[in-house]
């Protein structure tokens, strides 16, 4: 496998020089930020993050007033003391978008939320916590004990939350691949994931970098010229 640094030079000179990159990075991960977050914060993540899913980004966004009042901006406790008829009667409420599966995921979730708060003391500080070389294991976590997490979306709700981790976007995964790393084109299985980590954990250890820098210029190194988030 080649160093980073040739991967960073490449991303470099496609993005007009050091400077111009380095003003394409996110803003570096805050740990003691992401362990304060209220636990309300965590839900309404997981809820846009879900909602955003195969939806386009940009309804949810212009809606997202009326989702915060629909679903009693999302406390998990008042959330899961909600009788039937609260649930059902989302169903038919024009202020959020109105399906089935992802509104009751929300339930799910708000149990999910107080179940890790009760286990940890807030989900901020568990996160916070979780270290970035096993972003495969919190991502099994996320999907396993969550409602509609797995996945992208899990991957995104991290990037959005603020921990320090990669995303397997479509230019990150090309990245990899033209770096000679051995996965899919499109990475879903653990056994891909794993070589993910392990080459994002070695990229780590040689060059001292948070994670979302890595997998943001891994991204600008490959692909369209062009400037989002990864």
């Amino acid at each position: 496998m080649p160093t980073f640094k040739s991967i960073r030079a490449r991303a470099e000179k496609r993005k007009g020089g050091p400077k111009a990159l380095e003003k394409l990075m996110p803003a570096k991960p805050d740990l003691k930020g992401l362990a304060k977050l209220g636990d309300d914060r965590i839900l309404a993540e997981m809820t846009k993050r879900v909602f955003c899913a195969g939806f386009a980004w940009s309804v949810i966004d212009s809606k997202w007033d009326g989702f915060e009042e629909a679903f009693l901006h999302f406390q998990p406790a008042k959330l899961s003391f909600q009788p039937e008829d609260y649930w059902e009667g989302l169903l038919r409420d024009v202020r959020i978008v109105r399906n089935g599966a992802k509104i009751m995921s929300v339930r799910d979730n708000a149990a999910f939320v107080q179940e890790i708060a009760k286990e940890h003391g807030s989900f901020g500080k568990f996160l916070a916590k979780w270290p970035s070389s096993n972003e495969i294991g919190l991502l099994d976590l996320l999907s396993k004990r969550g409602s509609r997490l797995g996945g992208n979306t899990g991957q995104m709700l991290l990037r959005f939350l603020g921990w320090d981790g990669f995303v397997t976007s479509r230019d990150v995964v090309v990245c990899l691949r033209d770096a000679g790393l051995d996965i899919a084109e499109e990475v879903k299985s653990k056994g891909d994931l794993a070589k993910v980590q392990a080459q994002f954990n070695a990229w780590a250890e040689e060059t001292g970098l948070p994670y979302t820098y890595l997998s943001r210029i891994c991204a600008l190194s490959v692909g369209e010229n062009r400037s989002e988030q990864h």
